[in-house]
């Protein structure tokens, strides 16, 4: 009543309507709470087009809001939707460093360093104690640098853990000496060896830390496609390609389905592995395997029996 507008205080007690037969449909509460958004959506003054939306959210749903705007209130879906699984990852050497996050199945890089580090050959007159002495300034500056910004970044981060690597011993200095922030140093979780450093070193890290991360999104993917695709190298239990996977699902063979993030058809497969009743998975193109997978046709699916 509080409402100044007629036709907007018509269309709210219009959707209040609406929402109100609607909730008759159910018996009671689902498990994980109900989200309903109702509302005028016309584009056309004078002609109302009043519509419901109505779903089980993916997490349990604490929060109890009844709000009228021009907008719905997105917020709390947002909240359940946002990547909980993240780890910070740090790639560096004497020459450069790379600051990025894991975040699920992406890795996400976000910063690149060179440093003004000289080389270990003394140049000119200057002893070698001297150059050492001066090498060894120019490592704690860059070291410095990167811990600073590595700290900053991932404090505004909910982290799993962190990750280091790097091709030389920098990393374990690094490390070591404490250049992250206290509160982000008790989370490094590993320090490997990579061959590289840079955005390709960012990816060698992830995988050479492949027992840390192991019960993440990600660490699951990558075992379910080494399984794949060592199906596929001895014709075992696995297919690919649209036809081979579609007969393995009409024949009631397929114990998963996989299916790229980037896969034209992925609506209606992932339809045939619900009628099914079959695991699907889908699987990302940010990791070598997964670009893999798309480069063989982006669906495919590990078998419960072989299929002629």
């Amino acid at each position: 009543m509080n409402i100044k507008s007629k036709a907007t205080r018509k269309n709210v007690l219009d959707a209040l309507e609406k929402i109100i037969q609607h909730l008759r449909l159910f018996k009671q509460t689902p498990e994980n709470g109900l989200v309903v958004f109702c509302g005028n959506v016309s584009q056309e003054e004078g002609k109302p087009d009043i519509r419901i939306w109505s779903f089980e959210p993916p997490e349990k749903l604490n929060t109890k809001i009844y709000w009228c705007d021009q907008v719905f209130v997105l917020d709390p879906l947002k909240e359940m939707l946002r990547e909980k699984e993240i780890f910070g990852l740090i790639v560096l050497d004497a020459r450069e460093a790379n600051i990025g996050l894991l975040e699920g199945k992406r890795i996400v890089p976000l910063k690149h360093f060179e440093s003004t580090v000289p080389s270990k050959s003394v140049k000119g007159g200057m002893s070698q104690s001297r150059y050492d002495r001066i090498r060894e300034d120019a490592i704690n500056e860059f070291l410095t640098k990167v811990g600073e910004e590595a700290s900053e970044i991932f404090l505004k981060q909910n982290l799993i853990g962190v990750l280091i690597g790097g091709p030389g011993p920098i990393k374990e200095k690094f490390f070591k000496g404490n250049y992250l922030n206290y509160m982000i140093q008790k989370k490094v979780l590993g320090v490997r060896d990579t061959g590289y450093t840079g955005e390709y070193g960012l990816e060698e890290l992830v995988k050479r830390c492949e027992d840390i991360i192991r019960e993440t999104s990600l660490g699951k993917e990558r075992e379910l496609l080494k399984r794949f695709f060592t199906e596929i190298s001895k014709d075992g239990l696995a297919v690919y390609g649209e036809e081979r996977v579609k007969a393995a699902l009409e024949a009631g063979a397929v114990e998963t389905l996989l299916i790229s993030e980037d896969f034209k058809n992925s609506d209606e497969f992932a339809k045939m592995g619900e009628d099914f009743n079959v695991t699907i998975s889908y699987i990302s193109t940010d990791t070598s395997e997964g670009r893999e997978f798309l480069r063989i046709g982006g669906i495919g699916a590990i078998l419960k029996f072989r299929v002629e």
